[in-house]
């Protein structure tokens, strides 16, 4: 077993974080940090989510989640749950597109207990074809849900237009028609490529010393593969290269009789986690033009025009590639002026050197979150578990701040005249149907 240690002050005054990297023979990843909070967290990173789909089993990520809590071989179906409620603990998952994770959060004495628990279920997910009809029915009402929510029929037209190949393009719950169709055993192939050790990033933090918590996980790993056959080699996930820049403004409409109001989106495709250092310089452009009452497009679009009920501007940064994504919710009649009015907004970044004093917000800002965000053990197991199960690093998670602090105007500037062509990326509109 070989561990390392990083720490980071993250530019900040003092280091918050000094989380401590084992590798175990089995190719397991540990992520372990002792932290004086009354709780410990164990998160169970996957980096795979629904983009190693192929179209024929799109969604089986996400219903793989579902079956996950249905029971193994050895620990029947709701005996974990009952266990995790009987001790006052919580657990969850989520899966996305590049990303699957479970975690269970409990009181420090009780975390011997259930780890191994947890543990159990993720590798020896038994599958049962009666709870798998079961499930299925849930998994479509739930495709049925995101189907009548207007802000997930927005992204979903969105980022279909967003990439014409690669598979981020899909749904991750997956459409219905396919769902229908799959099969158990598809689904335990799935599990039996995927959920593997070697797979894994395990991160636990909390108040227990480092050296309890990383024992406590290998010993519920090497009990939970006992009777497997040993393996380190990692299957690794296949993805297209990332597609090209649009050339020009295309645009997709669509009516939607579910809004009351029109929906715009404008998108570029732009760097993802595979070039990293490049979306830096675009956090920040996403939080000058829409973080804060005081961001140029609220303030001039919301707060001064009125021309938009609300706008958001996100930097979404996929493993292979990513969108620079610009939405808002507004009256159909105003469309082609708040088009208008984000297209100067570029031209005048690329333009203009952006001032120090809104420079400096998005830094305060960027210090700021990283800190809220690693006051709980599930905050710092969210933020290791991502970034290790995504980039099998965690430098990257720890200087995130440093590195916003390090930008200047000019490499904001730069970065929107290389990426955010205001005559060219790819608009969707929503608009209500007329009746």
């Amino acid at each position: 077993m070989t561990s390392t240690l990083i720490g980071s002050s993250s530019g900040l005054n003092a280091p918050l974080n000094a989380p401590t990297i084992y590798h175990l023979p089995s190719g397991l990843t540990i992520v372990a940090e002792q932290m004086p909070v009354d709780a410990v967290n164990l998160s169970l990173w996957l980096g795979i989510g629904s983009a190693i789909e192929t179209d024929e089993i799109n969604g089986m990520a996400h219903f793989l989640e579902h079956m996950i809590f249905k029971g193994t071989e050895r620990l029947s179906s709701g005996v974990f749950e009952r266990e995790v409620e009987q001790r006052g603990a919580a657990t969850n998952a989520a899966t996305s597109q590049d990303y699957t994770y479970y975690y269970i959060t409990s009181a420090p004495q009780d975390f011997a207990a259930l780890a191994p628990l947890q543990i159990e279920v993720l590798v020896n997910a038994a599958i049962p074809d009666d709870a798998f009809e079961r499930e299925r029915l849930v998994v479509l009402e739930e495709i049925r849900r995101s189907e009548d929510n207007p802000r997930r029929r927005t992204y979903a037209r969105s980022i279909e237009a967003g990439f014409d190949r690669l598979p981020y393009r899909r749904p991750v719950l997956g459409p219905a028609s396919v769902i229908e169709n799959l099969k158990p055993q598809q689904m335990r192939d799935f599990h039996g490529t995927w959920y593997r050790p070697q797979s894994m990033t395990a991160v636990a933090v909390g108040n227990l010393p480092v050296e309890q918590l990383i024992e406590i996980v290998a010993e519920g790993f090497e009990a939970a593969q006992s009777g497997h056959s040993a393996t380190s080699v990692r299957p690794v996930p296949q993805f297209a290269s990332p597609e090209d820049a649009f050339i020009e403004v295309s645009r997709q409409e669509f009516e939607d009789d579910g809004l009351q109001q029109a929906r715009l989106v404008m998108m570029w495709r732009v760097p993802g986690m595979t070039d990293l250092n490049e979306t830096y310089a675009l956090d920040v452009l996403a939080s000058v033009l829409a973080r804060g009452r005081t961001a140029r497009l609220i303030r001039d679009l919301r707060e001064e025009r009125g021309l938009v009920s609300s706008i958001s501007v996100s930097n979404m940064t996929y493993t292979q590639q990513g969108l620079f994504y610009i939405s808002a919710q507004l009256p159909t009649e105003n469309i082609p002026a708040v088009e208008a009015a984000v297209r100067d907004h570029i031209r005048k970044i690329q333009t203009e050197p952006i001032q120090d004093s809104e420079i400096q917000r998005i830094r305060t800002l960027v210090a700021n979150r990283f800190i809220f965000g690693n006051e709980t053990p599930s905050d710092r197991a969210g933020l290791y578990g991502y970034y290790h199960a995504i980039l099998g690093d965690l430098a990257p998670a720890l200087n995130y701040p440093a590195h916003i602090q390090a930008l200047e105007a000019i490499d904001l500037q730069r970065a929107a005249q290389k990426y955010l062509d205001p005559d060219a990326y790819r608009a969707v509109v929503l608009k209500p149907t007329v009746s």
